[in-house]
């Protein structure tokens, strides 16, 4: 019986970088909600550049580390990993199958060094023994290819390798379109029907662990008590969230982050409460209203992965002068902008530190007093701005920003345009967090 928190376990190997293995498994598990358990069954030594050296671990031991966790603590799912030997990989299957549950099977053969994972001689019993009790298989192209002998070079190729995958016995075959071509990451999905499960292509250096985290992801999923093919569409968007906000760190592929998307929602909170404080020096020093454009001001705030405007918070009604002084027109909300929410997440581009931006009205003397106070300062003019841009809602200032951006080569303190047909010229300052956007624009008021 699915005890009150969801219990999953993976068998697997140790990466000591600790972007794939079970340290990406556990990750994984935390990230989702669910009680993780881990049954060693290689140590390597790896890094981001690749496999220095891989120590088995004695395969009753492996056995002895199912069974403690089985026995007394209880699995809702599990999912294998590197599991290396042949020897290996018969034990895995006796202790899982007797456990009855959900296992879902990534068979990793390769690392993404290219160093070899599994035994060549593992490869007859993995078909044999393991693949006849998963619920979910998530070959890669490569190892799609090892398993059916079906070239897997395109979509046709991967539903081909599925199929026949799918005949040694797994409920559900997920052949990973990672590295197949074309502009978009398409994942086919077997089940006795054919499903296409279409994501972004993400152009990332920090792709390490990627099949460990969709696998890991799709066994919380389980263990949670998700259909499948529910699991994995959540996986699949779980792990595009990982590689996004992956971690560029090591001379080779850096790891994904499966703690991003968990490390932002705790974010939502501290974001208010900034906000709220830098809102309330504004309403405290009535010289903000000296840049108060026609339009009012809006202050921005962007969670550190924002992926979008609905991940920056900011004033619905915008901060509007009033009484000699400036007054925010309610309490701060996620969405409540587009045209500074933009700016923030062009910035973010290219520093994920510059998080926060204000907009303030252009004057000639507003410029020369950024510079003056030492504000690094770069422009655009809208008038150069490509049809294609205008046309679309909310274009412009993130194009803007970008071109502002590029020109000097790197993130101002300030980006300002004068302004086009029924257009107001606008000042943008940015910074780090609300209160150090709002010091800018308060030491920026004092010298006009």
């Amino acid at each position: 019986m699915m005890g009150s928190v969801p219990r999953a376990l993976t068998v697997a190997g140790s990466d000591s970088g600790g972007g794939a293995g079970i340290q990406a498994d556990l990750k994984t598990f935390a990230a989702l909600g669910v009680h993780g358990m881990s049954a060693i069954t290689a140590v390597t030594a790896q890094n981001t550049v690749g496999v220095a050296a891989i120590q088995d671990i004695d395969p009753e031991v492996v056995r002895a580390q199912i069974r403690a966790v089985v026995e007394d603590i209880g699995v809702d799912a599990a999912k294998t990993g590197m599991l290396h030997t042949r020897e290996v990989i018969a034990l895995v299957s006796q202790e899982l199958s007797r456990a009855n549950i959900p296992i879902v099977v990534d068979p990793v053969m390769v690392a993404k060094s290219g160093a070899k994972l599994l035994r060549p001689d593992a490869i007859e019993t993995l078909m044999r023994e393991l693949l006849p009790i998963s619920t979910v298989v998530t070959p890669n192209a490569m190892e799609a290819e090892a398993i059916s002998g079906i070239g897997v070079k395109d979509l046709d190729g991967a539903k081909r390798a599925a199929e026949a995958i799918a005949r040694l016995g797994p409920k559900v075959v997920v052949v990973k379109g990672g590295h197949l071509g074309g502009d978009r990451a398409i994942d086919v999905v077997y089940d006795g029907d054919f499903h296409l499960l279409d994501g972004e292509r993400i152009a990332s250096k920090a792709t390490h662990g990627t099949g460990c985290s969709f696998a890991s992801a799709i066994a919380a999923g389980l263990a949670k008590g998700e259909r499948p093919l529910d699991a994995i569409r959540k996986a699949k968007e779980f792990v595009a969230y990982a590689i996004r906000f992956g971690l560029e760190i090591g001379k080779g592929h850096g790891p994904v982050n499966p703690m991003a998307m968990l490390f932002n929602e705790a974010e939502r909170y501290w974001v208010i409460k900034r906000l709220r404080e830098a809102i309330g020096l504004l309403e405290r020093s009535p010289i903000a209203s000296k840049l108060v454009p026609e339009v009012q001001m809006n202050l921005a705030f962007a969670l550190p992965n924002a992926a979008g405007r609905m991940d920056v918070a900011a004033i619905p009604g915008r901060i509007v002068r009033i009484d000699g002084g400036v007054k925010a027109s309610g309490p701060p909300e996620f969405g409540a902008s587009g045209h500074v929410a933009n700016t923030v997440l062009a910035a973010m581009k290219f520093d994920r530190g510059v998080r926060s931006a204000l907009n303030v009205k252009y004057s000639e003397e507003i410029i020369e007093a950024c510079l003056r106070l030492g504000y690094a300062v770069s422009h655009y003019d809208r008038r150069l701005e490509p049809p294609e841009v205008k046309a679309r809602e909310g274009g412009t200032t993130a194009w803007g920003a970008e071109w502002a951006i590029r020109s000097l080569g790197r993130v101002p303190d300030a980006i300002y345009h004068k302004g086009d047909w029924g257009k107001e010229p606008m000042v943008t300052l940015l910074g780090r967090d609300p209160l150090d956007v709002v010091e800018k624009a308060l030491r920026l008021a004092r010298i006009l």
